[in-house]
């Protein structure tokens, strides 16, 4: 018996090993592929680029894992029907559950090993190449200026645009410029039918030349409350050039190392996550407990009460204790106080949709860490009684069904993870939700493969068809 264990389970690491490195490599090339606009024309040296794909590596193992042990489940199994080395073993007595019992511990420790590189390592390698990313584009800030959003990649600024054109797409189109001084005597705002952009190689200033627009300037001083500001001088000029002159002389200093981002739910580890949703739930609560008192407060809810009903009597039509006038004031009250009440409960709803979308999301990838760890052991469930039963080893049709399952499993999985930070589900579900759907695939081709049946009977959806046919001419027959 040992020596059927050390062949299944050399039969199924060969076809892993080489399998697991294969799809690692392809999405590696497809992550550098997405960020390769980001990254190309700057300068950077070839030990940062190797650092880049070395954290990217780190960041697709535990994607590459799952699809491994299906593709190579599938091979390894498929490849012994083939040469009916799985029939002779079934003819000596060993069911499927003994022949494959070695490859479910293997199964096993992967799955522990996946979870705790999605707990250690993932978070690792995401935070650090997120701010390579960052500070590859820090680079030359002027080519990472993306149209349509707001830049804020150069410190202080924050620029918009609709689009970039030119040779050189150095012209912007309908710019608007923020500029962001914490301890500054005045705010700033610039806007442009059309800029030009100069930077000189050298240079510490990234020239912005304006054209046709609007200078904005509000003069706050050093007053920091709200009623205070609003009674401070305002200014607005119109321009037909301007030149903004912008330090980034910091930004040449390429630091590789140099963080700036923090947490990002994929840059936690699950203790983090789970202290991370406590800390969100908290001002959560009490901003819907407030915004609930303020309505209250608004609908004039704690005024009912006894100490306020007039001691006059009243008129048995609550109508008749007004006259035409104060009703009419009554009325236009109510209606306006009314309306506010809807419009601020419209607001509150989009702004408490929004809060609960990110302590969802971060809920979510709390549950999609250990339900992606269980995916090793579920695809492997999937993927051994299907190679079986397709009796196909190679990398042809087992690579293919691979595939296919594997876009299933992700497709369902981002699905669940979208429908839980909308609100639709509950983060547990959403996280759970692809092993839920492939889990009773697998036991109920386990119980096929077991029982030496096809992946489904074809004969029991014809054979009902066949016979109603049969007795249809049978009895045209007849009739004739």
């Amino acid at each position: 018996m040992k020596i059927l264990n050390r062949y299944i389970l050399k039969s199924f690491l060969s076809p892993f090993l080489a399998t697991f490195f294969v799809i690692l490599f392809v999405m590696i090339m497809q992550a550098l592929w997405l960020q390769f606009d980001k990254i190309a024309g700057k300068g950077i040296g070839l030990v940062i680029i190797l650092k880049f794909l070395g954290y990217m590596a780190l960041m697709m193992v535990p994607t590459a894992l799952p699809v491994a042990i299906l593709l190579s489940s599938i091979m390894a199994l498929g490849a012994l029907a083939e040469n009916y080395e799985f029939a002779a073993i079934k003819s000596a007595g060993i069911s499927l559950q003994r022949f494959i019992r070695p490859l479910v511990i293997l199964m096993f420790v992967m799955s522990i090993g996946n979870f705790l590189f999605l707990n250690y390592v993932f978070p690792y390698a995401s935070l650090k190449s997120k701010n390579l990313i960052y500070n590859m584009r820090m680079k030359e800030p002027g080519l990472a200026l993306v149209p349509g959003t707001f830049n804020t990649e150069i410190p202080n600024y924050s620029i918009k645009f609709d689009e970039k054109f030119g040779k050189d797409e150095n012209f912007l189109r309908n710019v608007l410029i923020y500029e962001l001084r914490s301890n500054a005597v005045n705010n700033k705002v610039i806007t442009a039918k059309q800029g030009e952009i100069i930077s000189e190689e050298g240079s510490r200033y990234l020239t912005l030349i304006l054209e046709d627009g609007f200078y904005y300037e509000d003069i706050i001083g050093n007053k920091s409350t709200q009623l205070v500001r609003k009674k401070m001088a305002f200014t607005k000029a119109h321009f037909d050039k301007y030149e903004v002159n912008i330090d980034v002389s910091n930004i040449g200093d390429f630091d590789p190392d140099d963080v700036k981002y923090k947490t990002g739910k994929e840059m936690l580890s699950l203790r983090q996550l789970e202290f991370y949703i406590d800390s969100l739930q908290t001002p959560y609560k009490e901003f819907v407990g407030n915004r609930a008192q303020r309505l209250y407060l608004s609908l004039k809810g704690g005024s009912l009460t006894k100490d306020t009903v007039m001691d006059s009597p009243l008129e048995p039509d609550i109508m008749d204790n007004f006259n035409d006038k104060s009703l009419k004031v009554l009325v236009d009250n109510a209606y306006i106080t009314a309306q506010g009440n809807v419009d601020n409960l419209g607001n509150f709803k989009d702004t408490l949709k929004d809060r609960q979308k990110i302590i969802n999301g971060y809920n979510t990838e709390f549950h999609k860490r250990i339900a992606f760890s269980v995916a090793c052991l579920v695809l492997f469930f999937v993927g051994t009684p299907l190679g079986s039963i397709i009796r196909k080893g190679g990398f042809g049709l087992p690579m293919i069904i691979a595939i296919v399952i594997f876009v299933v499993y992700f497709f369902i999985s981002t699905l669940g993870k979208n429908m839980a930070e909308s609100n639709t589900v509950s983060p547990f579900i959403g996280g759970w939700l692809a092993t839920f759907v492939l889990l009773p695939f697998g036991i109920l081709l386990m119980i096929r493969a077991t029982n030496d049946k096809g992946i489904f009977n074809i004969d029991a959806f014809l054979q009902p068809i066949t016979n109603f046919m049969n007795r249809v001419f049978k009895l045209d027959k007849k009739q004739t």
